[in-house]
């Protein structure tokens, strides 16, 4: 069963659209559920897929543009009604924090939950989130307003332990621990037995970018270097590249690039401008630079990570 899992809710671009919804999606980590931007409609979308409004506990924005925050206001309107309770964090400019108190002010002002935001500096970004398990790293990207992408990355596993040996070697439970962290083992009579023979080498930690909004940017490549699984925006194909750049965007071409110079095994892509129709043209053209898989998000989509 997985336990680290993104759901597509939304992928298309600022012009609404019959095919696609507004930029959001859902990060589920164990028992967790992280919302990554809020597009119009993203309350509707976490219903129609089944995700829970009182699981949802961090909120990451990565930039003020209205198809990646303006459903934030109705959602956490939706999640006080819904008696929504704990705390819930926003991580977003100081602009964005200071726009939705004036907001909840006016439509919201009794939760039943605690709203408390993480301030992020887009000129200086850095780990915004992290617990025993995962951190969450955000980094800045290349778009006409300040904004960043965020990095959802597997904390080192701890080896596990083999047992035939641990029984051979007469290893009490009190070491157990020691020796996931990989320490090694001394007998009563002072013999080391080195960590390699106990345990067998730890799962992979696994990890998961999303950039937004953003031109091609060798920066952003080598912000997410060595992530296994990269969403890059592809608002554009090859036939209307001339209007990436200027618009702050990136085509599907160069979001391949982006991956391949990132060593990623993984690519989706989405943030469709509204003239796109065939998304698999988009996935051709991402093939042609980067050699592992390319995914064209949908929604409803489910990227299990692990």
């Amino acid at each position: 069963m997985s336990y680290f899992s993104v759901t597509i809710l939304g992928c298309g671009s600022a012009t609404p659209t019959l095919r696609h919804m507004p930029s959001a999606q859902l990060v589920r980590y164990r028992q967790q559920a992280m919302l990554v931007d809020c597009g119009e409609g993203a309350q509707l979308q976490l219903r129609r897929y089944g995700c829970s409004f009182a699981k949802i506990s961090h909120i990451f924005i990565s930039h003020l543009h209205g198809d990646h925050f303006l459903g934030l206001p109705g959602l956490l309107s939706t999640m006080a009604l819904h008696d929504v309770q704990g705390t819930v964090t926003v991580h977003t400019f100081a602009e964005g924090a200071e726009l939705l108190k004036k907001i909840l002010d006016i439509l919201c002002r009794e939760r039943p939950y605690k709203l408390q935001f993480d301030i992020i500096d887009p000129a200086n970004p850095g780990t915004v989130y992290s617990d025993a398990n995962l951190e969450v790293v955000a980094f800045p990207l290349n778009h006409r307003v300040p904004c960043v992408g965020y990095i959802f990355r597997e904390k080192p596993k701890k080896r596990h332990i083999d047992g035939e040996s641990v029984r051979f070697y007469g290893v009490p439970h009190y070491a157990m621990e020691r020796l996931r962290e990989g320490a090694d083992f001394t007998l009563p009579d002072g013999r080391v037995i080195p960590n390699e023979r106990l345990t067998t080498p730890a799962d992979p930690a696994m990890s998961y970018a999303y950039c937004s909004d953003t031109t091609f940017s060798t920066r952003v490549a080598e912000a997410v270097k060595g992530v296994d699984v990269v969403y890059h925006e592809a608002t554009y194909g090859d036939d209307q590249a001339h209007k990436a750049r200027p618009r702050g965007h990136s085509t599907a071409r160069q979001a391949g690039q982006v991956a391949a110079m990132a060593g990623a095994s993984k690519l989706v892509i989405g943030h469709y401008s509204q003239t796109v129709h065939d998304t698999s043209v988009l996935v051709g053209e991402a093939s042609e630079v980067f050699g592992g898989e390319v995914i064209a998000a949908d929604e409803g989509m489910e990227i299990t990570l692990i």
